[in-house]
């Protein structure tokens, strides 16, 4: 016959619940004394800020079944013979082989102490105490859990540090694959829930950066765990209680810690320094300000590297555009043609499914496409009518000359546009110039910025021209397939041309 298995926990009204959860312990014996006699000892105990709740099981089958649930057992008293003479001692076989549980603490009782000697029980099984019944008195029997326990937490302890440390490697080399400040912000709020086993919380990473010449820049990045991702310039964004907490730390140039979050400082450079605050609930029970200090160290880090090759980028496709603009401004043209071609050659690039890598490097490049045009001649280059063929011939040189310009740099992004430069007057059939390529032979890159140059040039006034319709230069675009341009990009073209329209309007002249 199969016995209930119990609990001595009374039951709470539905409005109640218990504070903290307790510790579980679990008696396995086949004699109902036993459970009683433990129950009436340990019944009142109080561990560590925590009560203890007993549980009963009648064979080592009931206990197996328990053992398997959800109910985080920390110690259990078993019985050495109970169905058979051995049934305690293949059950703590179990829980350690087969059940895989090496944090319980095992405690062997037996009134049968020949059964199983002591030395050889201890010796062959991984127990933590080995105890006749008829030893356990009340003070004895407490000492025993007191010490059970403590065991056992110092033992999950350890494992969730364990654990916490390898989420915190783990967190640390993802986020060093991030490139996108956007992504970062989610990336680092789901790693810090992660290895402070924490359901819920919001995360703001702060940056100043001083400068020679303006007020500070700030720069945030927030999430709140409702993909409410977002990255901004200064603080004004943020909400007001958390504002003041950010500036605080900024200003006295330490790290804070309330009873609701954490705002570390982090000096990240010579003229930087990152301000992470992190709130949580207010039941900080697992929240471990050493750990959270390390993570932070980490990610601080990381963002500051971002931030950096972010501002490295910025800084070099505003040098381009600059380039770019002067250029056009030689040539009497506007110098916003050459941020709208930028756009459009990482539209074209993004469609044809080209690499990451290659659609934020064709746009850098962009601008540079015509620099050759500064060995140009101005009464060449500012000339209203047609050129003569000596003046077309000169005209031609500059798609060398730009690229022997920026061939002279190492830098990827000038060899692309190196790229770029030599050859965006290629044609699909042959007849372009200065090499003649055809087809596939003309680099993917030349092609692409040889549709989106005339695309927007014929879209644009020109000294020697008005704008064309639109529809009039789709016509001709869709005439030149496979004659100057490349048949797959005349097709995103007339696919997607009200998109590349609404593009170039972005950028008016």
């Amino acid at each position: 016959m199969t016995r209930m298995i119990f609990s001595d926990e009374p039951a709470l009204p539905l409005s109640q619940e218990p504070a903290v959860e307790p510790w579980h312990i679990l008696i396995v014996d086949d004699e109902p004394s036993v459970h009683d006699v433990t129950r009436l000892t340990l019944n009142r105990l109080e561990l560590f800020g925590h009560t203890i709740k007993l549980h009963s099981a009648f064979s080592a089958a009931e206990a197996r079944s328990l053992l398997g649930s959800d109910t985080p057992f920390c110690v259990a008293f078993i019985d050495v013979v109970m169905e058979t003479p051995h049934a305690g001692l293949e059950l703590v076989e179990w829980i350690r082989n087969d059940h895989k549980n090496n944090a319980i603490r095992l405690i062997l009782r037996t009134g049968q102490a020949g059964m199983a000697p002591e030395s050889e029980v201890i010796r062959n099984y991984d127990i933590n105490d080995y105890k006749s019944k008829t030893d356990l008195t009340a003070q004895g029997m407490a000492t025993c859990v007191f010490n059970a326990v403590r065991g056992y937490k110092d033992i999950t302890t350890i494992g969730s540090q364990l654990t916490a440390f390898r989420q915190l490697i783990d967190t640390s080399a993802n986020l060093l694959k991030v490139d996108v400040l956007d992504d970062m912000a989610n990336l680092a709020l789901q790693g810090l829930l992660g290895i402070l086993q924490l359901d819920s919380s919001a995360l703001y990473l702060a940056r100043r950066q001083e400068s020679l010449f303006v007020e500070p820049i700030d720069t945030v990045i927030s999430c709140d765990g409702a993909a409410q991702n977002r990255v901004v310039t200064g603080l004004a964004a943020l909400p007001e209680a958390i504002r003041e907490r950010v500036e605080q730390a900024f200003s006295d140039k330490t790290t804070l810690a309330g009873a609701n979050d954490f705002v570390g400082y982090f000096v990240t450079g010579k003229d930087s320094a990152v301000v992470l605050m992190v709130e949580y609930p207010s039941d900080d029970s697992h929240f471990r300000a050493g750990l959270i200090e390390l993570y932070a160290s980490q990610l601080v880090l990381i963002f500051e590297n971002l931030m950096r090759k972010n501002q490295l980028a910025t800084n070099q496709k505003e040098l381009m555009y600059i380039v770019g603009d002067a250029i056009e401004a030689r040539s009497l043209e506007t110098g916003s043609h050459v941020k709208r071609v930028a756009l459009i050659c990482e539209f074209f690039a993004h469609q044809i499914n080209m690499p990451k890598e290659f659609i934020e490097a064709i746009k850098i490049a962009a601008p540079l496409h015509d620099i050759g045009k500064i060995v140009i001649p101005e009464t060449i280059l500012h000339k209203p009518g047609k050129f003569t063929p000596e003046e077309w011939a000169i005209m031609q040189t500059h798609s060398a000359a730009g690229a022997q310009i920026l061939e002279k740099s190492n830098l990827p992004v000038a060899r692309l546009g190196a790229r770029l430069a030599r050859w965006h007057h290629e044609n699909w059939d042959g007849s372009g110039y200065p090499d003649g390529l055809v087809g596939t032979a003309i680099p993917m890159e030349a092609r692409i910025m040889a549709i989106a140059d005339v695309f927007d040039a014929l879209g644009s006034k020109r000294s020697y021209k008005e704008p064309w319709h639109n529809d009039a230069i789709l016509a001709f675009i869709v005439e030149q397939r496979g004659i100057k341009f490349d048949p797959d990009l005349v097709e995103v073209l007339r696919l997607h041309i009200d998109e590349l329209v609404e593009l170039r309007n972005q950028i008016p002249d």
